[in-house]
Formats: C-alpha cells, sequence, structure tokens
C-alpha cells in the first residue's frame, strides 16, 4: 500500500517521542492514517504505537542539534523502564488466539553484573561530559538546558505511574570524542540485552509443558499415546477394560510402501503449495518490522486433492489400503517428523538471533527441541512451519476420512456409508475446508506469531492430526452405530451452531487484530492498555472471554455423538479438548494478567465467564 504524501514516508527511521515523556528513540515508519493524522511507528524493541507528527523528529537534525539532557543511567535505574520490559510467553498449539487483542513484543529484564559496570562507568562518563559542556556552553545554552531539564523533570513525574522511560537516554554529540565513547558503551549495553533475550543459557520465560521434565515426558509419551489408541480401537471389543491391547508383530509397525506414500503425499502438498496460484498475504509484524509473505492458496490445494483422490477411485486404486495399513502410515510419518524436528533444531543453531522464538529458547537441548527454537524457518520462499501446520496433515484428515468410508462400506457390506460415518465425513471436511478458505486467519494465531517449529508442532502436525483427529471415522469401521433421522437432525443443529459461533467470533478477532481501526468495527467497545493496544470487550468478545472455543466445544461433541456411548474411545477427542482448552484458559490467564495489569482485571470484571456463559 503506498502511502499519501506526508511529512514522513513508511520504511523512513525517525525520532519518535515515548507517551508521557519527553524522551525520543528512534523508530520506524509504518504507515500513516490520513483520517486520524496519526503515523503508525515500530519501536526497536517491537512496541506499535500511533504518533502525532509533531511527536517524531527528524532522525538527522533530531542528533545535531540535541544535547546530553538525561541525567545520569545510574541516578534514574530505580525510576525508570524502557518503552517494554517484559516478555512474551509463547502458546500452547492452537488455531485460535486467547482472547481478541492486538499483540505486541517486548524485551527482557536486564539484571547482569557487566551491565551494572557499564553503568557505572557511563554515569561517571556522563557526569564528567556534563561539566565540559557547562563551562563550554553560553548563558544562553544553560539557560535552554535548564529549562529542558525542568520540563523532562515535569515529564518523569506525569509519567511515572507508567515506569516506561528508558534508562540508558545518551545522545550522539557533533565533535564530542567522550560522547562517542558513551555512544560506544551504551551499544555495548544494547548488544548484550539482545544476547540475553535470545540467549541459549538464560531463559526468558517460565517454561511451558512441564518444563525439561515435562520435555522428557511429552516426547515419550505422545507417540506412545497414538500407538495406544490405533491398537485398541481396532479390536473387536475396543473398551478400555481389555487394556493393554496386544502388541502386534514387528512387521505390522513397518512397510516400505506405506512409508513411499507418505513421503510422495508430502511432495505433492508441497508442489502445490509452491505453484503460483492464490493471492500473497502479509503476515504480523517480526521484532524487526518485517512482515513476511506467506502463499495463501489452501482451498486450492484441497481441491486439487479432491479431484485427484476422485480419479485415484474411478482408476480403480483400491484406498481402503490406508485403513488395512494405518498403523505402518502412523509409524512411517511419526519417522518422517522425527527426521524434520532433527533438521529444525540443527538449522536453528545457525540462525540469526533475532530468528530464534523466546519460548523455545532455554538452554536446555531436549525442551528447546521439543518446543522449537526458529521461529519462521524458511528455505527461500519456503516456510516450513506454515506449509506442515495448514497442509499435508489438515488435507491427509480428509483423506483418511474418506478412506475409512470406503472400508466401511467394503467390511459391512454397504451400498454407500451409514449416517454416522456421513456425518462425520461431512463436519470434519467443513472444519478443514473453512480452515483453508480462512487460511490467511491462522497468520494471527499464536502459532504463527510465537512459537518456534520444533517437534511439538511437527508431530503435532503430521501424527496427532491426520491418525487421532480421525478415530471417530476409524471406530466406525468396526463398530456401526445406525442413528433415527432425529438425532441426526439434532447432531447437525448443533454442528452448525457450532461452526457459527466459532467462525464468527474468529473472523471478528482476526479483523480487529489487524486493523483496530477498522470502520465496521467501529461500534465494538474496547479497554485500553499501557501497552498501546486494546482489550475487545463487546460483540462475540463481549459474551465469553473465548468464544472460539465455546465454537469448538460444541463442534467436537457433534463429531463424537454419532458413534454411540458404547464405548469411550471415540470420546477421546472430546475429553482431550476439554482438557486442552480449560489448560490454555489457565495460562492465557496468567500471561495476559502480567501483560496487561490492572487492564486485564478490568476485562475480567466486565467478560466474567471464559468459554460457556454461565457455567465457566
Amino acid at each position: 500500500m503506498t502511502m499519501p504524501s506526508t511529512k514522513y514516508q513508511r520504511g523512513d527511521t525517525v525520532m519518535g517521542r515515548w507517551p508521557g515523556s519527553s524522551l525520543y528513540y528512534e523508530v520506524k515508519v509504518l504507515g500513516f492514517d490520513a483520517k486520524s493524522q496519526l503515523y503508525t511507528v515500530i519501536y526497536k524493541d517491537g512496541t506499535e504505537l500511533e504518533l502525532k507528527e509533531q511527536d517524531i523528529k527528524s532522525s538527522t537534525g533530531f542528533r545535531s542539534r540535541s544535547r546530553s539532557r538525561s541525567r545520569s543511567p545510574a541516578r534514574r535505574r530505580s525510576r525508570s523502564r524502557s518503552p517494554a520490559r517484559t516478555t512474551r510467553r509463547t502458546s500452547s498449539r492452537t488455531s485460535a488466539t486467547a482472547v481478541a487483542v492486538t499483540e505486541t513484543t517486548s524485551s527482557s529484564s536486564r539484571e547482569s553484573k557487566v551491565k551494572d559496570v557499564l553503568v557505572v562507568k557511563l554515569s561517571s562518563l556522563q557526569q564528567q561530559t556534563k561539566a565540559v559542556e557547562t563551562n563550554s556552553n553560553n548563558e544562553h545554552e544553560r539557560k535552554e538546558n535548564q529549562k529542558e531539564d525542568t520540563n523532562e523533570s515535569k515529564a518523569k513525574l506525569e509519567a511515572e505511574p507508567e515506569k516506561n522511560q528508558s534508562r540508558y537516554n545518551l545522545r550522539r554529540r557533533k565533535d564530542d570524542g567522550d560522547a562517542k565513547t558513551a555512544e560506544t558503551m551504551e551499544q555495548q549495553l544494547q548488544e548484550m540485552e539482545a544476547k540475553q533475550t535470545v540467549s541459549a543459557g538464560a531463559p526468558i520465560t517460565a517454561l511451558d509443558f512441564g518444563g525439561r521434565i515435562g520435555a522428557y515426558f511429552w516426547l515419550l509419551y505422545l507417540p506412545a499415546f497414538v500407538l495406544f489408541v490405533l491398537l485398541q480401537v481396532d479390536q473387536e471389543d475396543p473398551s478400555l477394560v481389555n487394556f493393554p491391547p496386544p502388541v502386534p508383530s514387528v512387521h505390522d509397525f513397518w512397510d516400505v510402501k506405506a512409508l513411499g506414500c507418505v513421503v510422495l503425499w508430502i511432495l505433492f502438498q508441497a508442489i502445490l503449495y509452491t505453484l503460483p496460484v492464490g493471492k500473497l498475504s502479509e503476515g504480523m509484524p517480526l521484532k524487526s518490522g518485517k512482515r513476511l509473505t506467506y502463499r495463501t492458496n489452501g482451498f486450492f490445494a484441497v481441491v486439487v486433492s479432491a479431484l485427484l483422490v476422485a480419479a485415484a477411485v474411478h482408476q480403480g486404486i483400491d484406498l481402503t489400503y490406508i485403513h488395512s495399513h494405518f498403523l505402518q502410515l502412523a509409524v512411517a510419518t511419526f519417522l518422517i517428523s522425527l527426521v524434520l524436528s532433527v533438521y529444525l533444531y540443527v538449522r536453528s543453531c545457525y540462525a540469526p538471533p533475532d530468528h530464534l522464538a523466546l519460548g523455545g529458547n532455554s538452554g536446555n537441548v531436549v525442551y528447546d527441541f521439543f518446543k522449537g527454537r526458529e521461529l519462521n524457518p524458511r528455505i527461500k520462499d519456503f516456510d516450513l512451519k506454515f506449509f506442515f501446520e495448514m497442509r499435508p496433515g489438515l488435507i491427509g484428515w480428509c483423506l483418511v476420512n474418506f478412506a475409512m468410508a470406503l472400508a466401511e462400506m467394503k467390511k459391512q457390506n454397504l451400498s454407500a456409508p451409514s449416517y454416522a460415518m456421513i456425518l462425520v465425513n461431512l463436519f470434519q471436511l467443513l472444519y478443514v475446508v473453512d480452515g483453508l478458505w480462512n487460511e490467511e486467519a491462522i497468520l494471527t494465531t499464536m502459532d504463527l506469531m510465537h512459537d518456534g517449529f520444533g517437534f511439538m508442532l511437527a508431530f503435532g502436525d503430521l501424527v496427532w492430526v491426520p491418525f487421532t483427529y480421525t478415530l471417530q471415522a476409524l471406530y466406525l469401521v468396526k463398530h456401526p452405530n445406525p442413528l433415527s433421522p432425529l438425532a441426526v437432525t439434532a447432531i447437525v443443529a448443533l454442528k452448525l451452531i457450532g461452526f457459527y459461533i466459532f467462525r464468527k467470533s474468529n473472523s471478528q478477532k482476526n479483523r480487529f487484530r489487524r486493523n483496530p481501526s477498522n470502520p465496521e468495527l467501529s461500534h465494538l467497545k474496547t479497554i485500553p492498555t499501557a501497552t498501546g493496544k486494546s482489550l475487545l470487550v463487546s460483540g462475540w468478545w463481549g459474551v465469553v472471554r473465548h468464544p472460539n472455543y465455546l465454537g469448538d466445544l460444541m463442534m467436537a461433541l457433534a463429531w463424537s455423538l454419532p458413534c454411540g456411548f458404547s464405548h469411550l474411545l471415540p470420546w477421546y477427542y472430546m475429553i482431550y479438548f476439554i482438557i486442552l482448552l480449560v489448560h490454555r484458559d489457565s495460562r492465557d490467564m496468567s500471561e495476559c494478567r502480567r501483560k496487561y495489569g490492572s487492564a486485564w482485571d478490568e476485562y475480567c470484571q466486565t467478560v466474567r465467564y471464559r468459554i460457556i456463559p454461565r457455567v465457566y
């Protein structure tokens, strides 16, 4: 988008005044809103704000006429903080975010002893510089400096509650060797802060999923659970009292043909992803202010995949192979996800520090391997995380369901799939197609914005989704459940209501995140926060804090009901999803309270219920 003719253009590096203070920081211009006459700028720490033109100065002119007006950093340490001192914690695997808020990035706290030594040196050096300046300046300059100091002190008192002023506000002074030395030392401080923020040996946030011990547990538990449900559901009586299921022979775990099928499927989806079809969408701003572009042609991919499958069936290819070799396909896919995870971890060791995700950068090899270190691993323009998030596993989910419907007809000698199988296939197909049709919306989710790409997402995308989310269809192949017309109608109604809530709330959230000043959203109420962003407290997000979770749960219930109540196993997804969403809600509450402070408390008082109105 081309900006209108203005004093500052998109991409310009200027000096922006921090709200509530007289301090200026280097910022980059992202855009200009002609209606509000406000510039959108991004600070070096990733904070985005809207500033008036009078709050922006030319970088060159500002430096040439500015003096070192700030007090000694050592004297201000306990009373001021840089524009954003809090860190962001990554969220768990999800296609929808916790609340409809615009996200900000921030930096970690600075506690290094080495920095303290530099601060003392800076303080001493600055005092000497100030003394020289006082002796050398004329009377007019001294009065001007006194006036500026008075204004700065007043601004500090006014901005005291925000605690957002910088500890180090040194300015370059022309032909001043001491100032250059001070600037060099300040640069050393900034470099140390950046290194600490991404240092593999310095944990940035509280570790998720049980920390280091939890990482060992999940690395073993997740593959074991997938193996268990696949063996259990294949029994004639899949009751959990028949635990453990019989372990098959080694031959039943491995098949080269199965591995070949998985590899070909991934390559086929990769080719569709790279085709110049569909639009290029911009992701959310990174810390540097840069936006990555993504080829969002997922709907095209699912349509072409469906045509290919239809042609294969017409040519006599037996897709029931997927059912009869389901375990072998799962093992092959697991091995591919493991190899991919190792590759991702190794390449992250050579990635620039600003390419790493905070949450997967703890310094512990096992935890970082599990959580993922690199935020947006790419091979040229091929975004690995975005591709695996949306393509092979998600479209493969629909392919597996269709194969299960064919297997049901073959095993039960039916001329058409049962009502229960048809409902499961249609419901889940609608969910996947909707996600690919609105593929751009995933660019504002935690997975894409904050989570590194490691074993957690690689295993989840390739194994967990297509081999556990298809459990209802796999169950119905051997365990039919007849449905009456009334039951079919009720289940369909539940699904449609849940889908409507899910889609509408997610669309509203996504539009608000991308453009909070959208005129179509002007009727919505918000709560401002100290970060400069706002919390949405009306529309769908004024009913409960997670309306998208509510819709998701209703759809999950509709997926399980066609399987009846004879066994608990087909209800696994519903049970798992409840646990997942409650846990995610708890993590979101802690993170948002830390990040938004009193504004979050006000939000919770305004929107009382978390997921289910008047219940939870």
